[in-house]
């Protein structure tokens, strides 16, 4: 009991330094406009298109979840699971922990995620998909990280764009906490460092 005392206080203390971003109405608006993008690109008989949707856990479990009731259009629902060992934003390893399990080649393939940040990750997981196979690849994600520089890859439906700040909410966590929260709240330098559980007695 004694760990997880330590992390119930941890998480309301980071919350309670944290400073609202974006609210849970804003959020739900910008779901609702990339729902709006991709049906009108993709509710048509006359395409005839029926794509994969591939949400990329686990960050983009609550912008899919959302997503998808919205989307008018037959279609395909898988995951895929891709971390980064080493330097967790540039040069680190990409690996696949899940790759589709639906044959992508000759698809049109919508990857959901939850952010773009540096986009070293994406990139990488279009590349793999494209030679793969995929005939195309749309990157949707929910929220675009303004960094002040030219990124690997370019997202190709954005919910919306948020500062450089390390942000919690709606399916982005830190340290593990407020993945559930409906908006997006700002983390305090001073909160992003990893504290250890006091051990056990």
């Amino acid at each position: 009991m004694q760990e997880q005392d330590f992390h119930y206080t941890r998480a309301r203390e980071l919350l309670a330094r944290a400073e609202e971003l974006v609210s849970a109405d804003t959020v739900q608006a910008a779901v609702r406009n990339v729902a709006e993008v991709l049906n009108s690109r993709f509710d048509s008989d006359a395409t005839g298109e029926f794509p994969l949707v591939l949400g990329v856990m686990g960050g983009a479990v609550v912008f899919t979840g959302h997503l998808l009731p919205q989307l008018s259009f037959p279609l395909e629902f898988d995951y895929i699971h891709v971390t980064r060992y080493g330097d967790q934003d540039r040069g680190g390893e990409v690996v696949w922990k899940v790759i589709p399990r639906q044959n992508v080649a000759g698809r049109t393939i919508i990857v959901v995620d939850d952010i773009l940040d540096e986009g070293e990750t994406l990139a990488h997981v279009k590349q793999r998909l494209l030679d793969m196979g995929a005939a195309e690849v749309i990157l949707a994600v929910f929220a675009d990280k303004e960094l002040g520089k030219r990124k690997p890859v370019q997202a190709d439906i954005v919910g919306l764009t948020i500062p450089n700040k390390f942000v919690v909410g709606f399916g982005m966590d830190a340290h593990g906490y407020w993945r559930n929260l409906p908006g997006l709240w700002v983390i305090k330098d001073d909160d992003k460092q990893v504290d250890e559980a006091p051990p056990a007695v």
